[in-house]
Formats: structure tokens, sequence, C-alpha cells
């Protein structure tokens, strides 16, 4: 099934590898998690929300995605893919770099 579909049906699938954008910020990587028209509206709000469950990124909004740690971009990962407002959000090897 293509990303395209999945994500029109409100899956997010988090890889194991993170694939986080490397070169943005923290700010600018969650942002492009709300991709769609509802999880645009509700962007601020949604990064509101992101940063009372990861505080770790709240202290980093401008720090660029390469610097952190393991663990770190992890959290990034796992915020980015709740930013689109998922139904269903699957995570493989949620705790790789968490400690």
């Amino acid at each position: 099934m293509p990303t395209y579909t999945r994500s029109g049906m409100g899956i997010c699938h988090v890889l194991e590898r993170r694939r986080i954008f490397p070169q943005l910020t923290v700010r600018q990587n969650l942002i492009l998690g709300a991709r769609h028209k509802k999880a645009m509206e509700r962007r601020e709000k949604s990064l509101q929300d992101i940063y009372k469950i990861f505080p770790r990124l709240f202290e980093r909004p401008n720090q660029l995605a390469n610097s952190m740690s393991g663990g770190e971009q992890q959290m990034l990962a796992i915020a980015r893919g709740l930013m689109g407002l998922p139904k269903l959000l699957m995570v493989d090897e949620p705790f790789l770099g968490l400690s």
C-alpha cells in the first residue's frame, strides 16, 4: 500500500531507523509531520501538545536534528508522526536509543 494511501486512512508508521530530516530543526521536523489539511489547521495546538509529551523537544526547538542524541532523535520521529493526528500510530522499535 503506498504511503499516501496509508496517510489518507489516518495510519502513520514510524520506522526503526528514525528517518528524520537531519539538516532541519526540531520545530521544522515537527511541522513537516502536519501535512494534511486537518493537521495543518491544528498545527500550533499540536505543537504545544507534543511539547507537553516530550518536554526535551520543547527545550530544543531550534536545534538541528542531526546534533541530537539517538534517543532524542527517536522522540522527534515519534512526535513528528503524532503531528499528523493519526488514527493509528505504528512504531517499529519504539524504545530504540532511549535510556
